[in-house]
């Protein structure tokens, strides 16, 4: 019996370091990557400003092509809201909160399962120089207490971060196609 309260000290005393540890972490996180598409800006953005269009590129999307998909709104505009509920990705959904006409796009992400948490992410485009978009993409996201320990373990930019590139490597594919 003694060594069962020893372990029970033993496990609450460590799930006490673990939670003063949180306090001090940071809880927020941003990831972002940078590629140039050879196409111009606004074919660019005419492509990116279609929600819709993520389907084609996105890594998340290609995980569970048997996802349930919903819409709302008028594409392109802002408030269009693309949600998803999925065995493997989860359920959650994306809205268009703002659009720069040819240079920036901003979205909300809302994920509601497994885990809720809202992100923000958005998309810029530059002229590099002639029929040359520099894009990039961004996401920022906040972890709140206690769950933000767990990016002592997880590092959100070698992870997403990975997503993002592979994902953009096919944008690119695709644009460079038209």
């Amino acid at each position: 019996m003694k060594i069962l309260k020893k372990i029970g000290v033993g496990l609450l005393l460590l799930l006490a370091v673990v939670l003063l540890i949180a306090v001090f972490i940071e809880k927020n996180y941003t990831v972002e990557r940078t590629i140039v598409i050879n196409q111009p800006k606004d074919a660019v953005y005419a492509y990116l400003k279609l929600l819709k269009n993520q389907d084609n590129f996105s890594k998340w999307a290609s995980m569970d092509l048997n996802a349930k998909k919903s819409f709302k709104g008028t594409d392109g505009n802002i408030g269009f809201v693309s949600g998803w509920e999925s065995e493997i990705t989860g359920i959650g959904e994306q809205e268009i909160m703002k659009l720069e006409e040819g240079k920036r796009i901003d979205w909300e992400l809302r994920f509601k399962k497994p885990i809720e948490s809202v992100g923000t992410t958005y998309m810029t485009m530059e002229t590099v120089e002639t029929n040359k978009t520099k894009l990039v993409w961004s996401m920022s996201g906040n972890m709140a207490y206690p769950t933000n320990v767990m990016l002592l373990a997880v590092n959100m930019d070698k992870m997403l971060g990975a997503d993002f590139d592979d994902g953009l490597d096919k944008l690119k594919s695709i644009l460079e196609k038209k």
